[in-house]
């Protein structure tokens, strides 16, 4: 099941950068984050909500494929696709490329298993599917 993608722009702050005035790697977990978090927003579920209702998606799998360099200030797009991975697990396709110009800086993907909250794996919640169909469907 493939769903919508979601689009966000997001800013390199002067924080992630290193001394060679590039994106520290582990800058890219983060912005993946950010494009998942919008991604859940834009299907119609607020992770915090989700977790209230004791879903939480913990991080089983990642793959990140570095393509260039993003300095300070530099606007990025993060695009965001995801589908079901299986009965019990949702994967995250990710790409971070420059705003202006569209070359490249990350891209790669995020594998997360359904858990309740003290971390036994739990198939996907009826509530979620529902939210998962009515993004496919553009509702």
């Amino acid at each position: 099941m493939a769903l919508q993608n979601c689009v966000i722009l997001l800013r390199v702050r002067y924080s992630e950068t290193d001394q060679m005035g590039t994106f520290s790697n582990a800058c890219a977990l983060e912005w993946f984050e950010c494009g998942r978090t919008e991604w859940l927003r834009q299907a119609g579920v607020c992770y915090a909500q989700a977790e209230q209702r004791g879903m939480f998606l913990p991080l089983v799998e990642a793959h990140l494929e570095f393509l260039g360099r993003a300095r300070y200030d530099d606007q990025l797009e993060i695009t965001t696709a995801a589908g079901m991975a299986g009965k019990a697990r949702l994967r995250f396709d990710l790409q971070i490329v420059h705003a202006q110009g569209r070359s490249g800086v990350v891209r790669g993907y995020t594998v997360h298993a359904f858990a309740d909250a003290s971390g036994k794996a739990i198939r996907p919640p009826a509530w979620f599917l529902k939210a998962l169909q009515n993004d496919r469907s553009g509702a």
